[in-house]
């Protein structure tokens, strides 16, 4: 995606040409597109005024620090004139633009960088203006947005140019650890030292379509090793699938996806006012199902699934992706919501509702990643004081060879390990199967409840009849003596509630159900709530600690 000047066509001064499909379009119908081809889609990049126009309130943005006086500390021939002539060229100061503005109402810090100077390279200057606009924030408490694009580090500044890449990071630590929210938006193209940098520590991190993003560029890639890349390398959906930004978003939703972020973040977000579900009748003839009924019960397809229940209980969920270190598992699903106005991180194992939906989603069955991205989301609920939800429904941890050579032992003992000591309110919901510690690495809950037809156990009634009486078709006889239904566990202390189900969970009563967690979620809430972090961390010890 190279640039292109709208206002100057070879075609025509109100025509240009778009690089990706080579028809002409007018340049109106392009700005009113937000600078993307009508034709194809193609995503222009677009210049500083412009993007504060796209995303931040009118009349809402204050720039900063534009006075920073730039030097040449490598006296590098000819830097200085290239630098005057870029100023002129672009009536942009440096690569760089930092200030303050709205965006939704909210008050954020914003950062754009612009490819039109020197490629959007990182010099002294560049990086100067960002660390003081995040010290800035963090004195006065402000979330920071960043539009990142660039070449990577200025070749005229050497050496002085790289330490901008830990000058710049070490302002962002300081301002993760007062608290407070980052969000990247990586445009095209996004490489070298600022992707290696402040590009890729956002708590959220969102890509536009069809950007560029990598470390090394694809053409040092093939000049280096030789290596011819693939179709779709590096861009915005490759980051995504592997697990390295939150999602990707088209341009005519950013501002209402940033402002509802910061909403939620922020808690400034109203309570959505619902109506209650009319009740449902009981039925006074249904017989009450055995162990090996439950079982089947919660295996079935039709049974609603971790998505039907937050959908339903929460309001304004944003779902993020991604374990930022290997791949994104869409078996398991999380994000932000609210709940009656109040911030919360939701999690869940996510089965699928289809059968095409299923083998996408592994049957429930996590893989490190997925384990990795759920406690990547309670280590950022714990950040940001908001409780966590878990919504569990696994046969167990997927057992296969990749699992094992990604580490999964590895990812659920580091579940286990981390929750233990979460100092925000974490309850658990098994709402179908719980197997094994696979389920487990996502309840290590001040609570943990259950709705009555789910099941909760150390493995499978059939790997537990294959094992003791090495008969897998005893599975019906194990499972009535295993104690895995919501009723013995009760009895055994191992849970502190029962979710009614109405009949059995179906799409008849998930309304009702639905009303069900939503008021009682609420009340646990509001009861832990009122602990501090030392005190939700020492009673969840507590809790396990009596087995």
């Amino acid at each position: 995606m190279r640039m292109l000047n709208l206002f100057r066509s070879k075609e025509a001064p109100d025509y240009i040409v778009c690089p990706a499909c080579g028809r002409r379009a007018e340049k109106h119908d392009i700005v009113a597109n937000n600078y993307i081809c009508t034709y194809c889609g193609h995503y222009y990049r677009v210049r500083t005024n412009n993007r504060i126009k796209m995303v931040a309130d009118p009349g809402s943005f204050t720039p900063w620090f534009n006075d920073i006086k730039p030097v040449n500390p490598l006296d590098f021939p000819g830097y200085d004139d290239k630098l005057a002539a870029t100023r002129e060229k672009t009536g942009q100061d440096e690569g760089v633009t930092v200030g303050e503005c709205r965006i939704g109402g909210e008050r954020v810090v914003l950062g754009i960088c612009d490819s039109r100077f020197l490629m959007g390279s990182m010099g002294h200057v560049y990086g100067e203006k960002i660390t003081r606009a995040v010290e800035k924030a963090t004195e006065e408490k402000l979330p920071v947005i960043m539009f990142t694009c660039s070449g990577g580090a200025r070749m005229q500044e050497g050496i002085v140019s790289l330490m901008q890449m830990e000058k710049t990071s070490a302002a962002f630590k300081r301002h993760s650890d007062a608290g407070l929210l980052y969000i990247t938006v990586l445009t095209d193209p996004t490489t070298g030292g600022v992707t290696a940098s402040f590009a890729m520590l956002g708590d959220i991190i969102i890509g536009e379509p069809g950007a560029l993003v990598g470390f090394a560029g694809p053409r040092v890639i093939e000049q280096t090793i030789g290596q011819k890349l693939p179709e779709g390398f590096q861009r915005s959906e490759f980051l995504l699938e592997h697990g390295f930004c939150d999602m990707v978003v088209e341009r005519r939703d950013l501002k209402a996806t940033l402002a509802k972020i910061l909403k939620i973040t922020n808690g400034t977000l109203p309570a959505a006012l619902k109506p209650k579900t009319a009740p449902v009748e009981a039925n006074k003839d249904i017989v009450p199902l055995t162990a090996w009924d439950k079982v089947k019960a919660v295996r079935s397809i039709k049974r609603p699934s971790a998505l039907a229940y937050i959908n339903r209980v929460f309001d304004d969920f944003v779902e993020l992706h991604g374990d930022r270190y290997f791949a994104d598992d869409k078996c398991v699903v999380g994000g932000i919501a609210t709940l009656n106005g109040k911030s919360v991180t939701v999690i869940g194992v996510e089965k699928g509702q289809d059968m095409a939906e299923c083998k996408a989603r592994n049957f429930g069955m996590p893989s490190p990643e997925g384990y990795r991205k759920a406690l990547r989301l309670m280590k950022q609920a714990e950040k940001f004081n908001r409780p966590v939800i878990t919504f569990v429904n696994t046969p167990g941890a997927f057992p296969g060879m990749e699992a094992e050579e990604n580490g999964q032992g590895e990812a659920i003992a580091r579940n286990l390990y981390e929750m233990s000591a979460l100092k925000v309110p974490v309850l658990s919901l098994m709402i179908g199967e719980g197997g094994s510690g696979g389920a487990l690495a996502l309840a290590c809950g001040n609570e943990v409840w259950m709705m009555e037809n789910a099941t909760y156990s150390v493995l499978s009634p059939e790997g537990f009849a294959s094992i003791l009486w090495k008969d897998g078709k005893r599975a019906s006889e194990a499972a009535e003596v295993m104690c895995i239904t919501a009723e013995d566990l009760k009895r055994l202390d191992v849970i502190e509630k029962i979710i009614p189900e109405y009949g059995g969970a179906s799409d008849l009563t998930i309304a009702e159900i639905a009303d069900f967690l939503k008021d009682h979620i609420q009340e646990f809430i509001a009861q832990y709530g009122k602990m501090s972090g030392k005190e939700l961390a020492d009673q969840r010890y507590k809790r396990f600690r009596k087995y």
